[in-house]
């Protein structure tokens, strides 16, 4: 019977199992070591890193996550149709056709303008060079569609109004009425100061901030800001019609009578506005305005919130200037009487859950020393996870997703007009991108201190 070699003086003993195939050891005993002592033995070997959920195949020819699509031709965009991979996250859009069909149809007859609106909607979202920025933001266009169409639904097909539920929900949790208490005191000075937040700000911010993202964040940040913004605004519209109440001027006005379908809306505290600046600004828009008892939830108070999140996850060092401004929109809309504080409570926090959802599904992470979109050279998609690591000391290492901008994809969500791959949450994080013919391969490598020491198969084995 042979004997098995012995030791070699100056040379670290490692483990050696002659009756097992080589292939059969990594699988027998990879399966039961650390997930980072496996990534690393499968690169070493030239497998891929395993996934710890869905990952995506990468495309191939990726060569910059930075580049847009300058391409105005209709087929392109109908061939980016064909070779998508669709999911049922791509459900949405038919429920997105559905509501935009929906609000065309109670709206008045006007088929010769409807008609061209939705021809030159279709072509716009087809063509790539206009489709990269108006896909992600379509919910908001049809977020306004159905915001100005919804004056038009029968009143028969309508709830009840609710007067008393948002006065008793406001004396039941602040003991008050904090916005009959911040409007007692009125001055010209305080009018401007609600007026600049409320009546203007508010209209040019999701602007400016859908800019300053697409510059100066990591590429895929706008569309998920511009999805986030509109699906919440969507949602927003939808309570309001299925649960309508009186806002405060309502209360200040007519009391606690009963409210009905019909009856003019007030700009309250923005008659004041107009009475400064001598002309009518306000008291017609919002005396005719679609959801005047859409007190519940404030979107100008989620608003506010979901835009100071993005930037505030963006451009972490203005955290503070974007939460004083969110807190300088709540004091204007109680101010001028135009909403509750419950509402702002419940507008905050319809924002609070888009954006933490948003942020750990498919929000692009923010890399240190890059300004510029254009200096990034791949994208981490998703909330870092922590991974308890025991052969660490009990050390965290943070393993992000990866994402890559490509013509088709069948997310939603990420990049462009949802042109991206990733790999599932727990693989490496790459060190630089590099194309070859077979396609687009990342490097991964650890993002973390300390790094993890080399260790050989046999010292992993024997300490088991």
């Amino acid at each position: 019977m042979s004997k098995l070699p012995g030791p070699v003086p100056g040379v670290k003993p490692k483990l050696s199992l002659p009756y097992l195939p080589s292939d059969g050891l990594h699988a027998a005993i990879l399966s039961r070591l650390p997930a980072w002592y496996q990534q690393q033995q499968q690169q070493q070997h030239g497998g891929r890193p395993r996934a710890r959920s869905k990952s995506k195949i990468l495309p191939p020819g990726v060569d910059n996550i930075t580049n847009l699509q300058t391409s105005f031709s209709l087929w392109d965009g109908v061939r980016q149709l064909q070779r998508r991979n669709y999911t049922t996250w791509d459900l949405q859009y038919v429920f997105l056709a559905a509501l935009s069909l929906f609000s065309l149809w109670i709206s008045p007859p006007a088929p010769t303008i409807k008609l061209l609106a939705v021809m030159g909607s279709l072509w716009i979202l087809l063509m790539p060079a206009t489709g990269q920025f108006f896909r992600p933001s379509m919910m908001i266009w049809i977020w306004l569609l159905y915001f100005f169409s919804s004056r038009f639904i029968p009143y028969d097909y309508r709830p009840h109004i609710w007067v008393r539920v948002l006065p008793a929900l406001e004396n039941v949790l602040y003991g008050a009425n904090l916005s009959n208490i911040l409007s007692a005191h009125q001055h010209p000075i305080l009018d401007i100061l609600a007026w600049l937040p409320y009546g203007i700000i508010h209209f040019a911010a999701p602007l400016a901030c859908s800019i300053a993202m697409f510059i100066f964040a990591a590429p895929g940040t706008t569309p998920v800001f511009a999805k986030a913004f509109g699906w919440m605004s969507i949602l927003g519209v939808t309570i309001q019609l299925c649960f309508p109440c009186t806002p405060p001027w309502y209360e200040n006005e007519h009391g606690l009578t009963p409210a009905e379908y019909g009856m003019p809306g007030s700009p309250a505290g923005l008659a004041r506005l107009d009475a400064i600046f001598g002309f009518d600004l306000y008291t017609t828009n919002f005396t005719n305005a679609p959801l005047p008892f859409g007190a519940f939830p404030s979107l100008h108070a989620a608003n506010a919130v979901l835009e100071a999140l993005f930037m505030s996850h963006c451009f972490p060092q203005f955290r503070v200037a974007f939460s004083l401004y969110a807190a300088w929109v709540w004091w204007a809309t109680m101010y001028l009487s135009h909403h509750y504080a419950v509402d702002l409570v419940g507008g905050g926090l319809i924002a609070a859950i888009f954006f933490y959802y948003a942020r750990a599904r498919y929000l692009p992470r923010r890399q240190e020393g890059k300004l510029l979109r254009w200096e990034y050279e791949f994208v981490e998609i998703g909330h870092a996870a922590e991974l308890f690591d025991e052969e660490r000391d009990g050390s965290y290492f943070r393993a992000g997703q990866l994402s890559q901008r490509r013509e088709s994809s069948s997310d939603g969500w990420t990049l462009g007009s949802g042109s991206s791959w990733t790999s599932g949450s727990g693989t490496l994080s790459p060190t630089t991108p590099t194309s070859s013919s077979e396609g687009f391969e990342a490097q991964a490598g650890w993002y973390a201190k300390p790094e993890p020491r080399e260790i050989e198969l046999s010292e992993v084995f024997s300490s088991r």
